[in-house]
């Protein structure tokens, strides 16, 4: 299979760049989205280290969006930053019809590819998985990321099912937050599929056996170690990745200072120290209670600038 070639910051065998930050949907104090604010994240985004954007996934609280919220977002986004970095839209619920009509919005809307979930809830067999995930990429001409996250969705993608999806033209990455390098590493090995860290602490060992970079939450915040450690990554400077991985540490232990895998909120609450308002999340996640915030800030302090 070829990889195709996604979006401005895209190239052969890294289809969606290497750093993508899983934006959050920033509100206003009502609760209401904030296309304002939105557009000016995403610039500022762009300008920290990030070469893509992974908008309306869960760090974006795609269960709490309307279709309609998802599609301005998009739209908004591409508008601020499209011609510069690569903008990937997530489209993946636990229907496969819905599914399909929310890639066929992102496509219409601009995004250069998609993102799309196993379903969850639903625990579906992997032939079930096959089928939905070839009727998704089907549905649109848009480079699609597989995202295998067992801990929300409950089924795994299996390694045999990946390498039968590898063989979609238009499937070309996996987001993987399952964390099994061994699983990893056949898929890696046998498929040209690009491999993406889904979980911020991982990102070194993934690129250590072959990943190509990062879908990552922390780089809100400290978008320019995560570029530096991905490209001494890339350029086989492992005592220098190794080096920021460990200044790194402080911003792992913070994003789980909220509990309940809730990288939003740590987002949004590190933004908000950085000085940028992006609103509180919608229920049922909550903002990060007072103690919870100083930690974060004690936590986010600990990380020097980059030598």
């Amino acid at each position: 299979m070829t990889s195709l070639i996604a979006g401005p910051a895209g190239r052969e065998g890294r289809p969606f760049g290497t750093v993508l930050a899983a934006m959050v949907t920033p509100f206003t104090s009502a609760g209401e989205v904030d296309l304002g604010a939105t557009a000016a994240l995403a610039v500022r985004l762009a300008s920290q280290g990030n070469d893509g954007l992974v908008l309306n996934g869960t760090t974006g609280e795609s269960p709490t969006t309307s279709d309609a919220e998802k599609v301005a977002i998009i739209r908004t986004v591409v508008e601020a930053v499209g011609d510069r970095i690569t903008i990937v839209a997530g489209v993946g619920t636990y229907d496969t019809a819905h599914s399909v009509r929310l890639a066929k919005e992102a496509q219409k809307a601009g995004a250069h590819g998609t993102l799309v979930v196993t379903p969850y809830y639903s625990r579906p067999q992997q032939e079930g998985l096959l089928a939905h995930f070839a009727a998704v990429a089907d549905a649109t001409d848009l480079p699609v990321m597989l995202y295998d996250i067992p801990p929300r969705s409950i089924v795994a993608i299996a390694p045999e099912t990946l390498l039968r999806l590898a063989e979609h033209p238009r499937i070309t990455a996996v987001k993987d937050a399952k964390g099994d390098f061994l699983a990893g590493s056949q898929v890696i090995a046998n498929s040209d599929l690009a491999y993406y860290a889904g979980d911020d602490p991982l990102t070194l060992p993934w690129m250590s056996i072959g990943a190509v970079g990062v879908v990552s939450i922390i780089s809100h915040v400290v978008g320019p170690h995560v570029r530096a450690l991905v490209n001494a990554a890339e350029a086989g400077d492992y005592a220098r990745a190794r080096t920021i991985h460990e200044a790194l540490l402080p911003a792992h232990l913070a994003m789980s200072r909220t509990g309940g895998g809730a990288g939003l909120v740590f987002a949004k609450t590190a933004l908000r120290l950085a000085g940028f308002e992006v609103g509180d999340p919608r229920l049922p996640q909550i903002p990060a209670t007072h103690d919870q915030t100083a930690q974060i800030a004690r936590d986010l302090e600990e990380i020097g600038n980059l030598t």
